[in-house]
C-alpha cells in the first residue's frame, strides 16, 4: 500500500491555433484544507514539485500534439494521481484530461497520436522501469 499520495487538478482555457494557455489554474489536495492553489516556492516539498513536473509535461504535450494534428483546444480539465511507497519510490501514476476542441478532426487515430506523444514526454520517458503511467484523454 502506498504511504504517499498526491492528487492535482488543472483547469485551462486556450487561445489561438497554438493552443496557448490562458486562465490556467492548478490545485492540489491536502488532508486538512482540501483543494488549494498550487503555490510553487522555495518551501514547496520537492516531491510535490516532481509530481507537478509530470503534470505540466503531460499538459504541454497534450497541447503540442493537438496542434500537430490541427486540433485547436478550447478548454481542458485534468487530474493527476501519484502514489509512492514509504521510501518515496513511485508506485502508480494516473493522468486524465477532459478537453473540448474548438476545431479539428478528432478520430481515433488523432487521439491515439496525442496520447502516444504525451507518453513520450521527457518526464515520462525518465520514469523508473516498471512504472506504468495510465494516460487518458477524452474530447467532448
Amino acid at each position: 500500500m502506498s504511504d504517499n499520495n498526491f492528487h492535482m487538478r488543472l483547469s485551462c482555457a486556450y487561445e489561438t491555433e497554438d493552443n496557448s494557455p490562458v486562465n490556467l489554474t492548478v490545485e492540489t489536495i491536502t488532508e486538512d484544507k482540501g483543494w488549494q492553489p498550487l503555490d510553487l516556492n522555495t518551501l514547496t516539498p520537492g516531491f510535490l514539485i516532481y509530481v507537478y513536473s509530470m503534470f505540466a509535461c503531460q499538459h504541454m504535450f497534450l497541447r503540442n500534439k493537438s496542434k500537430d494534428k490541427n486540433v485547436v483546444l478550447e478548454t481542458a480539465r485534468g487530474e493527476i494521481k501519484v502514489s509512492a511507497n514509504e521510501d518515496w519510490q513511485l508506485q502508480e501514476v494516473a493522468i486524465h484530461f477532459d478537453a473540448t476542441a474548438a476545431s479539428g478532426e478528432l478520430d481515433d487515430e488523432t487521439i491515439d497520436y496525442i496520447i502516444s506523444g504525451m507518453k513520450a514526454c521527457p518526464v515520462s520517458k525518465n520514469m523508473p522501469a516498471g512504472i506504468e503511467i495510465q494516460t487518458n484523454v477524452n474530447f467532448n
